[in-house]
């Protein structure tokens, strides 16, 4: 049996060769101010009622206020978008300030030129560890036909041309 600092760093080889969308979770913070971090562990729950989920380390600096949310977008990136993706990935603390959002009718922070946008109501969370996941309820989606950003062994990119031949 391999010891735990070799077990986690053979979770971390498995689960990186894992290809995985790109997100960026956005809400207002409790003082009304637009957070957002980059996500890839987001994935589809259930069509009755529509259900999402994603996780959040608890180490992050916006954890206690993601908590406080009753709302949060799921910005789903495109396959240009790298740039977002390095950005809400950073210690950038006016990440808002440097891109294009909006302010959607259901009053979450929107960003622009994206594949896709679902926009949720808080349904559970759960504590999983040192992260917490977040089940939302999807009360708005906006789809846009894009090519998506992928995730793949730390590296970030469009999917080959090639894939689909």
């Amino acid at each position: 049996m391999e010891n735990k600092l070799e077990q986690i760093a053979s979770f971390k080889a498995a689960m990186g060769n894992y290809p995985t969308g790109v997100t960026v979770v956005t809400a207002f913070n409790p003082e009304g101010k637009p957070m957002g971090l980059t996500v890839n562990s987001f994935a589809s729950v259930s069509l009755e009622p529509l259900l999402i989920l994603w996780s959040i380390d608890k180490r992050v600096n916006s954890y206690n206020d993601f908590l406080k949310v009753d709302k949060f977008s799921v910005n789903i990136l495109a396959e240009n978008q790298s740039d977002l993706c390095n950005l809400f990935s950073s210690k950038v603390e006016d990440r808002f300030g440097q891109c294009d959002w909006q302010e959607s009718d259901f009053k979450l922070p929107i960003l622009t030129d994206v594949l896709a946008v679902l926009q949720c109501k808080v349904f559970k969370q759960v504590e999983a560890g040192d992260h917490t996941i977040m089940i939302g309820e999807v009360i708005d989606i906006q789809n846009y036909n894009k090519e998506p950003l992928l995730y793949h062994r730390r590296t970030i990119g469009a999917i080959p041309k090639e894939f689909y031949k």
